[in-house]
């Protein structure tokens, strides 16, 4: 799964890398954490890529309590076009979340499974690149919207299985345009690993387990594994619903 990643790029460059008409106004943030507002970048209207903030935690829009979202932060790539809370998404509403890296927890060598080792995942060469997601918009009875998205996942490729089980989708950015074209559904080969060879990942410090840290060193190579008093427990993030 993945339940927390990085956003430091500049937004100049932000624009540049995925065909935005303006810079967003967005700033720095390494340690983004589910049902909060993340910077997603969607097709509009007018057939434009534009950069919006949605919460997330997809709420489908038959949801009857918006609280479903906090369960929804992933949804599985195998199953897109079957499960009903992604099908039209899948169809309709794909979008693409930028990031400089995202975080996974492995065990880290001679400890329990109880404590875990946070690690930042990238490109080699740190590039920006964009994560896959899906995007919808909720009404309640009495009118209120609430536009919502979701990351999507695939199995994990050869570099990061000894991590975790899974990875989130990485798009290529010559992939970008036929990925956020509604009128594409012919996307289906896109939901596939990441090749290993084009990322890296490294130990960080135990810090990023608390969401309220956030600053530059989080992402920084860690020498030697965390250890002693000062080390934040690893986060309890949302447990997945099955229906993924």
């Amino acid at each position: 799964m993945c339940g927390r990643y990085e956003l430091h790029t500049h937004p100049a460059a932000i624009a540049l890398a995925f065909g935005l008409a303006h810079a967003p106004e967005i700033s720095s943030r390494y340690n983004i954490a589910p049902m909060t507002e993340v910077p997603v970048v969607r097709m509009n209207a007018n057939r434009e890529r534009e950069l919006v903030r949605l919460r997330w935690g997809l709420v489908p829009r038959w949801a009857k309590d918006p609280s479903i979202g906090s369960k929804m932060i992933n949804a599985r790539g195998e199953t897109l076009a079957q499960r009903q809370s992604f099908r039209m998404s899948y169809r309709r509403h794909r979008c693409l979340l930028p990031a400089d890296g995202f975080y996974e927890w492995m065990a880290a060598p001679g400890s329990d499974l109880a404590r875990k080792q946070p690690v930042h995942i990238g490109m080699k060469d740190s590039s920006l690149f964009g994560l896959a997601g899906l995007c919808e918009r909720w009404l309640s009875p009495e009118g209120e919207v609430l536009d919502t998205c979701t990351i999507i996942t695939t199995a994990a490729n050869a570099l990061l299985r000894p991590v975790q089980e899974r990875m989130p989708m990485i798009v290529a950015p010559e992939d970008y345009a036929r990925w956020l074209d509604p009128a594409n559904a012919d996307v289906e080969d896109l939901v596939t690993p990441f090749p290993a060879e084009r990322m890296r990942y490294h130990p960080v410090s135990t810090r990023v387990n608390a969401v309220r840290n956030d600053e530059p060193a989080l992402i920084e190579r860690l020498e030697t594994a965390s250890e002693g008093d000062d080390a934040e427990p690893q986060p309890s993030l949302p447990e997945q619903e099955s229906l993924f």
